[in-house]
């Protein structure tokens, strides 16, 4: 017998709470009507602690990817849910994933469909994972789709990474170019400094905005470094909220440097999700509203949940996408051709395929293009300052001569 806890509402309306001893979900709810009370909600008692230990602990793609092989793997061999479950959470190294995969392994021993006890662990397991796995038990091709689904969380996983490593580069030389500053501020101008108050002369302009700027940051570089930490911290919160989400991804995707790259990603993201739940059984208004949440982008994401809007006026797909500016129109055609031939998840793998592609080109063409701009700046700064330095000096050879 195990425990569960449960939401229910009485016959007066009123709204009850408590623990029942039952010998699975099914069980407890019949207990509960018993008493005359409607079951809201049913969960085992002992996986309420291991619950919250999975919010709070995190679990990385590459983890979760393997996990979904091996599960795959295990299912295609004839290895019962159950027993797989046991097996991979007693080996799993990550403690996030290891919590959750025992949790769900006691709520599927208890008579809980698999699908519904990952949907239980969403910071593990996300909306789309859990659809997938509903698909696939629905099917009866659960070890197929999850073979579908390792190979979405590596594709996924490479587009992230090439995305974030193209825009990290010129926050790279971004910081390196601050310390490259703070360097000659702190170390190098006020031995210049000295030297030019010995010799009496009048300074050039450019020579003394430099020794102001030395002398401030020696004296106030607590609040300039707090006020840098605080500017970043501040723009990382805003994007986080609705609106600096929107503010900020709308001024993004029309930046010519990461616009073209925020389109590419977030069109292959779309397209892949979009095919993966199409094809492994997903309704299309559904998979349309998941896929959305996947392209990384609040101007992207809106124009795809307009789609879905028009799709639910009893409009193909391709018509509403075709009137969003920033759906490129070689996949509004792709789609079109999908939707005739009534092969779209194909037709949408194949567009996934090329994007994907083409976003490699995008991140070359990008770390090309911002590495030379990049070092002329960071050449252009450290030129200022030198030049600065060397000014009084020319002066003084040319006084001299």
């Amino acid at each position: 017998m195990a425990r569960y806890k449960f939401e229910a509402k009485a016959t007066n309306g009123k709204a009850m709470t408590g623990e029942i001893e039952a010998a699975n979900e099914t069980e407890a709810r019949v207990k509960i009507r018993a008493q005359r009370m409607l079951p809201l909600k049913v969960v085992p008692a002992a996986s309420v602690q291991q619950k919250k230990k999975v919010k709070a602990a995190k679990v990385k793609s590459k983890e979760l990817q393997i996990f979904t092989r091996q599960l795959a793997t295990l299912l295609s061999s004839g290895v019962p849910i159950l027993q797989a479950m046991e097996t991979l959470s007693s080996g799993s190294k990550s403690p996030g994933l290891k919590t959750a995969l025992t949790a769900i392994a006691e709520d599927v021993g208890n008579g809980k469909r698999f699908g519904d006890s990952l949907g239980a662990h969403p910071k593990v397991f996300d909306r789309f994972y859990v659809n997938m796995v509903l698909a696939g038990e629905e099917s009866g091709n659960l070890d197929g789709i999850l073979n579908r689904l390792a190979v979405y969380i590596e594709k996924a996983v490479k587009i992230q990474g090439k995305v974030k490593g193209a825009l990290a580069y010129p926050v790279g030389i971004l910081v390196v170019a601050m310390l490259v500053v703070a360097g000659l501020l702190v170390f190098v101008i006020p031995k210049f400094k000295t030297m030019f108050t010995s010799s009496g002369g009048e300074l050039p302009a450019m020579t003394k905005l430099v020794v102001a700027m030395s002398e401030s940051f020696q004296e106030y570089w607590y609040l300039i470094i707090g006020g840098t930490v605080g500017l970043v911290y501040g723009m990382i919160q805003y994007y986080q909220s609705e609106q600096g989400r929107q503010t900020i991804d709308a001024v993004l995707i029309e930046l010519p440097l990461t616009g073209d790259l925020m389109i590419k990603s977030g069109v292959a993201r779309f397209t892949r999700t979009l095919s993966t739940l199409l094809g492994s059984g997903v309704g299309i208004i559904e998979a349309l509203e998941i896929a959305s949440k996947t392209v990384g982008n609040h101007v992207l994401e809106r124009a795809i949940l307009r789609s879905k809007e028009a799709i639910q006026e009893g409009k193909s797909l391709t018509v509403p996408l075709a009137k969003e500016k920033h759906i490129p129109h070689m996949v509004t055609q792709m789609i079109g051709v999908g939707e005739q031939t009534g092969a779209l998840d194909a037709m949408l793998g194949k567009v996934a395929d090329f994007y994907e592609d083409e976003v490699d080109v995008a991140v070359g063409a990008l770390t090309s293009m911002m590495e030379p701009i990049m070092m002329v700046v960071l050449g252009g700064i450290v030129g200022f300052f030198v030049i600065a330095m060397y000014l009084p000096i020319f002066n003084m050879a040319s006084t001299v001569s």
